[in-house]
Order: C-alpha cells, then structure tokens, then sequence
C-alpha cells in the first residue's frame, strides 16, 4: 500500500484471528482466568456509538489480560425478549421471531467489522429455546426450594400493552413502552422471594470494593433498611372482626402530632367498607387507576375518603382521629395504614390542608420557630431539635436518638415494638404477553399448580400466535394452553403469564461459562470462569438488573448452580459515560425546532450553516437522539474512517467514565494519527545507530510501556491514549538508529493493540513481529530505564525563559554554570556582558542575574 487503507488492513486480520481462533476461551487450569463482559444488548436492529464505546473498553481489557498471560472469556449475546418486538409484530403483521432474529443478525453484521475479541461461538440470544429452556429448569428449582411463590398482589397494569410493569419501569406514572397512563390492578402473580435476602444484600455491599460508590450507594437506598414502631390504634364501633388498625412507622417520634389514620383502598377495613357503601366502593376504584410506584404517588393529587371511623390514641384513650382511605397508601408497604402527621410531613400537611384536619407541632428547630400551618417541618434525623411533644421527654437530641427512645418508651408500656424493616419488596416476574420464557406451570382442577416435568422443557412458545387482537395470544391459544397434568393426566392448563424479561438478563453472566450445556451451568465450567472479573455497563442498571443479578447468583447457589464463592458474581463494575453530539436545530415556521443531520451542516469558525446559507443553533454534548438527528451511526463511520478510528476516539477524548462529544474534526484528527502510525513504520529507513539518540529513545519507550499499562490498569483508557500520541512524536521527531527505532515502533503497535487492533496487526507485520500482535506477550517495562540518569534544566536570564540544557543528574555546578552561559539564547541575551551572578538549582533550574 502506498497510503494507510482501513478497508483494505481490517478485513484482512479479521479473517486471520478467525482462522487461528485465538478469541475462543477454552478452560485451561495452567492459566489465571479473566472473564470481561459488557451488558450485552437488546436487538433493536441498530447498534449506536454507545455500544462501540462500551464494548471497545472491554476489548481493550480483554486484550491486554490476553497479553498479559490471561486465559480470557470475553462473550456476547442478546437480550432478546420484550415488548418491542410484539409491537413490531402488531404495527408491521409479522411475527416477533422474524423480527428479533432478523435484527440479530444484523447487529452482528454491525459488530464484527469493529474487530472485537469476542468468542462468536458462545454466542446466544435468550428468546433461544436452548437458553430459556435452562431458565425454566431454574424456575422449577427455585420454586422446590421456596424461592418463588404466587399470591394476589396490586399491580401496575399497562391498558395499551396490557400487561403487569414493575414499579421502576413506570415514568411519570406512564408505561414505559406504551407511555399509557398505568393503573392499579390485583391479579394473582408469581414473585421471586428477593426481600428474603434484603439484609445480606445490603451487608454484602460493603464488599464490593470494585465498585462505584454511587452504585452501591443507590441499591443501598433501594433496599432502604429502616427501624421503627409497630403498634395498633384501637377502632371504635368497627365493622365485625375488625378492632384495630396496624401502623409500623419510622418517625414515632412525632406520634403526638397525629391528626389522622389513612388506609389504602386495598387494605382489609377497606374493602370490607365497600361491600355496604357505594361511594367507598366508587372512590376505592377511582384510587386504583392510579400508580404505584412513589413518584406516581407523590405527583397525583392527594385524595381521601372520610370512613366515619375514629381510632383511639394509644397514649391517650380520650384522644380520638378520624380514619380515612387514602389513594396514597399502598398495601404492599408496611402495614398499608399509617397515622397523618402533617405538621411534619409534606404529604400529610397537602393531605390535611385539602381536608381541613388538625396541624399540631411536635417540636421546634433549636435556632427558633417556625410556621407548620403553612408548611410542615421536616427535619433529618441526624438534626438537632427540640421536641414539644415528645413520647419519652423534652430534652434536645437529634431524631434518630429520639426515635429510639420513642421505641424503648412504647415497648417498655406495652404499646408497640421496634422493628426492623426494608423497603425492598419481593420482585413480580409474571407478565401478560407472549413474546418471554413462559413460566413452566400448569393448573389442574384436582392438583393445583403442579410443575411440569423437567423432561418436557423447554416448555417453547408457539410460533402461530396472532396480534390482532390486544391482550396475551397465549390465552386465546387453544392447542398450546390446554394440556394433561404432569401430575395426574388429567385436562389441565398452562399458565400464560410470562416472565418479567428481567429474569433473562439475571443469570446469563452464568450461562457463558457453558452455553451449550444440558443444565443451566456446569459445575467445572462455572468454578473456574466465575466471578466475572470486569464488569461494564450503564448507570442506568445501577439497581434493577444488578440487584436482582445478585439476587439470582445467591439462589442459583442455593440451588447447587454456582459455587459459593459467586453469590456475589461481579467482582468488579464500571459505568462508562454516554457519547454525545451536538444538535443542529433551525426555528421552522411554526417556531418549533427543526432538527438537521450532521452531515447537512457546513461547520466553519464555530458556527454551522445549511447549504443555503442559514446560521443554525448549535446546541453542544446533548445526549444522542433519533428524533433530534444528532445520532451517529457507527457503520457510516467505519466506512469512512474504519473500525480502529472510531475505536480511538470514543476513548482518547475523555475519562470513561464520562460522557465523550463526537465530532467530526476529532474523529477526522484519530484518523491522521493512525495513518501517521503507519507512515513511520512503512517508511522506516536503515539510519545507522546513534548510541545516545538510541539510548533516549529507548528509555523513552520504556516510560511509556509503565505509563500506558499503568492506565489501562486504572480504567484510564484516556491517558494511556495520551501518552501513546506522545511516545508517537518521540518517535517521529527522534535521530535515533533503524534498529532503536524499529523497536519502538513494534513496542508502540503493541501498546495500540487493545485499543487499535487493525494497525497494530498491520504495522507489527510491517516491521518483521512474529506471528500475530493479539498473541504476543505485553511488553514490561525496565525498571533501570525508568530511572532519568539526566536532567533537563530551563535557564532563565533576569527572569524570562532563554534556553535549557540537558545534563547528568549528579553533573556539578561550576559545569552546570558553564553550560549554562554558553547556551546560545543566554550569549545572545548577555550580548558581551558579564552576569552579576549565576544560580544553580540542582534538577530544577538555571537563573543569570545581569
């Protein structure tokens, strides 16, 4: 080649790491493991710059642990199921296969020619048969050791998808699919028994210390341990059986500004009101088509139903509070009831302002007063404040000692007891659609919910299911959903819910380690593959997928699936930053934004300007959206720059961990470097050796050996980058001989490996490497060469920089004065004239005084 060619090097060594099969990981006891896995991603039929950025930074660690002596499992699938592809089937006739397989196949098509040392063969997808089949096998062995059971539960219901969502896949109390308002349903569902195992989740945080703070810190709050009371309120002229009402709170403390009791529609008393009245019956229903999670709860208007019913205080029997239902209280968190506590409490006080109830104080800021009629007070309870109204005295302490002493007051008269609590709630896995792992149960008239057989699985959706009608096609199909009890042979049914497609991502990290085995794991297959040693992924799976992932590691342990030593199965985690891209917008005549592509928008001194001259508004580093055109697509890319180029840039140009601005100039600078890269190895001439240049070169490299390996250690993709266009100008700008410098370059093809596998390949064969550069071992650096035996000194003369020179470390002064003075800027400055003085600063600096 006479110019650096993408097209023409990538293809090639593609094909040669694909025949000589280096990326597939095969177990070998003589070698340390390193397993390296990205989320892998749903089959939407594109990949984006985001998944180049991710995936390329656990192939450049999958690289260098290769290179470093590593047996890697660097592995790829796809998250297959979902309601996507049931809506593709709806608006488009097909079928949601056809659809998911096909994208499949075309994301794959998008991945490769990005060469990463991915091990194809282990590649599946979990709408496979083979990999679901597995699942419901786990299924079926969670629910023997009573890890999954089923119960009527309220639920967010989804009218246009029509079906169950978990409380975190609701946005602003909308689906967030379908974007439909969501409603509140009881249906009989199948739950995994998480909350169970809210304690050691929590407890277990503490150990993963290769894990981001933040992280930890948000599944800490999403498990939410609290201590608190549980006590009654006694009810007066109740319905039959019904004589009190069970609150547990985390705030006793401020039980004496109690104005009100509010149960949720769903609680017991409730329903048992809206048998005889029909305004409780309506108003219950009403609070149900609302949601349930508690930013839903927190934005809707704060509705009540005065029942007539008045509880006692427990303190002071004369002390009577009306009880009302509320749309607020859910029943799935603590008891469903509370007491109202609105001087101190911001949805108490909206609540008791609409209904005109009491607001009474409970304590005062210790700075002063305050206006609770207003608005309440809330304090934290690490705050120091002055309690009023307090159970157990009036002394200044800060609400958490004050909370425990409202415990010990309650306990110690036999009102109530501390308890402890979590406000993680066991997970919801049915849902009501066709497109996941059917649930592997059948219901018989005579058995029951029997469990089918483990020689039936996989339990394999039917392929002739239509979408015309909304609603579950598994309901309406006679064939598959009518069948013989696996228990007595007698005409049963099978359950159509599906599983939460969260199940399908919480143990697939296992099934790498033996995707093609007849059980969900292989005993030796998963001691030695298990942990995942690098784990990378998006923020946004800080709590759902990686919770319910160490959730599932514990109970596949249980289960004999995993050894104990995986319970918590990612030993290390790394959120990477988004890609981003600036917007081009123009005001249309309505004056809305009009959005325009990259490519339709001349960039020039700063501003952007269509091809008929109009300016347009550049909004910089926004987030990559379709319907704002700023999205750029990694295929265009890699055919105009190739694969290596877009792999640099979404790693030089800043931390991983955050966001990273695409551009077009910075994508074309990657580009320049690379073939610059090329040029120096494909015009290295024979220049004789030159001992000292060679010797600088040659402790040159051996810095940058320490310093990129050092920050591809640290995750700093970004600095080993830096140093790596560094060592490239040493280079270039070096006198040194063909040899020193042929051993730089194949040194620097090595460094670029994980980074830029292509040109590496490509210039390692250029200078004679033997065999491949993704098979050869990381070069280590010389500790002697790190070792600066000369020092580079500025000179200044009265002040102001005039020279430097470069000088042995222990040289002495009278000959550092010597050198200095004869340096040419300083003669011509002095122009004849004695300096008044020379100063010497051995390893820092020079200083003539005229």
């Amino acid at each position: 080649m006479t110019r650096y060619s993408a097209a023409e090097i990538e293809p090639k060594w593609q094909e040669a790491w694909d025949e000589a099969g280096i990326f597939q990981a095969r177990r070998d006891e003589a070698k340390p493991k390193y397993y390296v896995l990205e989320m892998f991603p749903y089959p939407s039929g594109r990949i984006h710059i985001g998944h180049v950025r991710n995936y390329t930074m656990g192939d450049v660690v999958a690289r260098y642990k290769r290179a470093t002596g590593h047996n890697v499992l660097h592995p790829m699938g796809f998250d297959a199921f979902g309601m996507p592809a049931e809506n593709a089937a709806m608006a488009n006739g097909g079928h949601p296969k056809d659809w998911t397989y096909s994208n499949i196949d075309t994301m794959v098509g998008q991945m490769k020619p990005l060469g990463f040392s991915l091990d194809w063969t282990r590649m599946f997808a979990t709408c496979d048969p083979e990999y679901y089949g597995q699942q419901q096998a786990l299924f079926l062995d969670f629910l023997e050791k009573g890890l999954v059971y089923r119960k009527n539960a309220v639920v967010n219901w989804d009218p246009v998808d029509m079906t169950v969502l978990a409380n975190e896949q609701v946005e602003d109390g909308r689906g967030w699919r379908s974007g439909a308002l969501v409603e509140r349903r009881e249906l009989t569902q199948w739950f995994f028994k998480i909350s169970d195992y809210s304690d050691e989740l929590l407890s277990a945080l503490d150990t993963l210390d290769q894990w981001p703070a933040k992280v930890k810190t948000m599944q800490a709050n999403w498990i939410g341990k609290s201590r608190g009371l549980q006590f009654a309120f006694g009810l007066i002229d109740a319905p039959h059986g019904f004589d009190r009402v069970e609150v547990y709170t985390t705030r006793p403390d401020t039980l004496m500004g109690a104005s009100f009791v509010g149960i949720s529609p769903d609680h017991p008393l409730a329903k048992e009101l809206e048998k005889a009245n029909p305004e409780v019956a309506a108003f219950c229903e009403k609070a149900r088509q609302g949601g349930t999670t508690e930013e839903a709860i927190e934005k809707a208007e704060k509705l009540g139903f005065d029942t007539g019913l008045k509880v006692r205080h427990p303190f002071d029997t004369a002390w009577e509070l009306p009880v009302y239902i509320a749309n607020f209280i859910l029943m799935d968190y603590g008891t469903g009831a509370i007491f109202g506590c609105p001087g101190h409490d911001e949805r108490d006080h909206e609540f008791a302002t609409k209904y005109g109830l009491p607001i009474i104080d409970t304590f005062l800021p210790v700075d002063g007063d305050h206006d609770i009629q207003s608005a309440p007070f809330v304090p934290a309870k690490s705050e120091k404040v002055r309690y009023t109204r307090l159970i157990a005295g009036a002394e200044i302490q800060t609400g958490e000692e004050a909370v425990n002493a409202a415990v010990d007051f309650c306990e110690k008269n036999g009102v109530g007891h501390g308890v402890t609590k979590f406000r993680l709630r066991d997970w919801g896995l049915s849902r009501q659609r066709y497109w996941g792992c059917p649930i592997p149960v059948v219901h018989c008239d005579a058995c029951g919910v029997v469990p089918e057989k483990k020689e039936n699985l996989p339990v394999q959706l039917p392929d002739d299911v239509s979408f015309d009608i909304p609603g579950n096609p598994l309901d309406r199909h006679p064939t598959w959903r009518d069948c013989a009890c696996p228990s007595c042979g007698a005409p049963a049914k099978r359950e159509t819910d599906t599983m939460d497609t969260f199940v399908d991502s919480s143990w697939y990290f296992a099934r790498f380690t033996a995707p093609r085995a007849d059980t969900p794991t292989v005993k030796e297959d998963a001691e030695y593959w298990m942990n995942v040693d690098q784990y990378i992924g998006g923020i946004e799976h800080a709590i759902l997928h990686l919770l319910y992932s160490r959730f599932f590691a514990r109970a596949m342990h249980i289960t004999g699936h995993l050894p104990d030593s995986a319970k918590e199965p990612f030993d290390a985690l790394f959120t990477q930053g988004m890609v981003t891209h600036a917007i081009y917008q123009t005001k249309g005549k309505d004056g809305r934004p009009v959005y325009h592509y990259p490519e339709d928008v001349d960039l020039r001194d700063g501003k952007g300007f269509l091809t008929d001259g109009t300016e347009v508004e550049i909004i910089p580093s926004a987030k990559m959206s379709k319907s704002k055109n700023n999205v750029v697509d990694p295929v265009a890319i890699i055919s105009q720059y190739g694969a290596d180029t877009a792999r640099w840039f979404v790693l030089s140009d800043s931390p991983p961990e955050r966001d990273v601005e695409w551009t077009a100039a910075g994508a074309e600078a990657a580009s320049k470097h690379l073939a610059r890269v090329w040029r120096l190895a494909a015009e290295l001439d024979d220049t004789p050796e030159n001992e000292a240049e060679d010797t600088a070169l040659l402790r040159e490299m051996h810095k940058a050996i320490n310093d990129v390996t050092g920050g591809i250690d640290s995750f700093g993709f970004n600095a080993s980058i830096a140093k790596l266009y560094g060592f490239t100008n040493t280079i270039a700008k070096s006198k040194a001989g063909a040899v020193a410098k042929r051993m730089a370059l194949k040194t620097l093809a090595q460094l670029m490996s994980p980074m830029t596998p292509h040109l590496s390949e490509e210039v390692w064969a250029i200078l004679g490497g033997e065999g491949l550069i993704a098979e050869a071992p990381w070069p280590v650096a010389d500790e002697v060469m790190l070792v600066d035996d000369t020092v580079t000194l500025p000179i200044q003369v009265n002040g102001k920089r005039r020279g430097e020179i470069t000088v042995p470390k222990d040289m002495d002064k009278a000959e550092v004065e010597k050198l200095a003075l004869a340096d040419e800027g300083v003669l011509r400055t002095l122009d004849g004239a004695q300096p008044k003085k020379v100063i010497v600063v051995p390893g820092r600096i020079v200083n003539v005084v005229m």
